[in-house]
């Protein structure tokens, strides 16, 4: 069987939830794992290195027909590549600076524009209003951040929003993961300047490329898959909320496996979050009995 058909697209608004999910914590376990190579190879080659190993695994999975594809599959395939490039390197130069919990809190006002732009009725709004308080909680206001580290993770916002779209415009377009094959392969072309100089030093210490061939594995083949299946399902505005389990998974893969602290307002947002992603989705879910009825 075939890596395009192992996965359906969900039943329900839970279904896309819990894929949501799935890739959060899958993309943000490769972000903790990312970190401790920062000092050897610097942010930008770590980055490139993941979309590297990740899209190979994902062609050699996939192996798109691409022979067959118009205009506008290589348009989505390629706007999802340079989307998710760009939001993966400003993210990485972000998370060299500062904590990878509030680094993704603030990468998440993307999706949450895009949800907020799409609201349906006054009770979707409130869902989003309280995960965008609990965002606030979690980007620790008044704390001592620095400046630089925040302004990439605002880029990598605008890119997180785009690349919601282009993920659904993609899975639209295309059949199984082909698109997402050739958008990792794009990424990959793009990012590959920045693999060059260090390859000589991975080349001597396997250990760094284990460690990025999981990363790939574990967020370009798991975790970008899996958001790609919900999308299949939910429009982006719906999504959008959804991705806001991905900060409280953050601030606990930091917490886990970075030893970087949480703190009270930390737990404040991680609540708030987690209680407006589950809204937001009873309320998508009753649209689609809605809809069936």
């Amino acid at each position: 069987m075939k890596f395009a058909r192992l996965a359906e697209p969900p039943k329900s608004a839970f279904g896309a939830a819990g894929l949501v999910l799935f890739g959060a914590f899958s993309i943000q376990w490769a972000a903790a794992l990312a970190v401790p190579t920062f000092p050897a190879v610097g942010a930008l080659a770590v980055s490139g290195w993941r979309f590297l190993t990740g899209a190979v695994i994902l062609i050699a999975l996939v192996r798109p027909k691409v022979r067959a594809w118009g205009t506008g599959e290589w348009r989505a395939a390629v706007l999802l590549g340079v989307s998710t490039a760009v939001m993966n390197l400003t993210f990485f130069q972000a998370i060299a600076r500062i904590p990878l919990g509030t680094a993704v809190a603030i990468e998440f006002m993307g999706p949450f524009v895009v949800a907020a732009l799409g609201h349906k009725s006054w009770r979707h709004l409130a869902f989003i209003l309280l995960a965008a308080g609990g965002v606030v909680a979690l980007c620790r206001p008044g704390g001592n951040l620095d400046l630089v580290g925040v302004l990439f993770a605002l880029l990598a916002a605008v890119s997180y929003g785009a690349y919601a779209y282009s993920s659904h415009h993609v899975g639209g377009a295309t059949e199984g993961f082909e698109g997402l094959a050739v958008a990792m392969g794009v990424a990959a072309a793009l990012t590959f300047v920045f693999v060059v100089p260090s390859i000589g030093h991975v080349a001597s210490h396997p250990s760094l490329l284990v460690r990025f061939i999981c990363m790939g594995l574990l967020a370009t083949v798991f975790g970008f898959a899996a958001e790609m299946q919900a999308l299949r399902r939910l429009p982006p505005p719906i999504v959008g909320v959804l991705l806001a389990f991905d900060p409280a998974v953050a601030f606990l893969s930091g917490f886990v496996f970075l030893g970087q602290g949480v703190s009270a307002l930390d737990l404040l947002g991680l609540a708030l979050v987690v209680i407006g992603g589950i809204g937001v989705t009873m309320d998508a879910d009753d649209s689609v009995i809605e809809v069936a009825r």
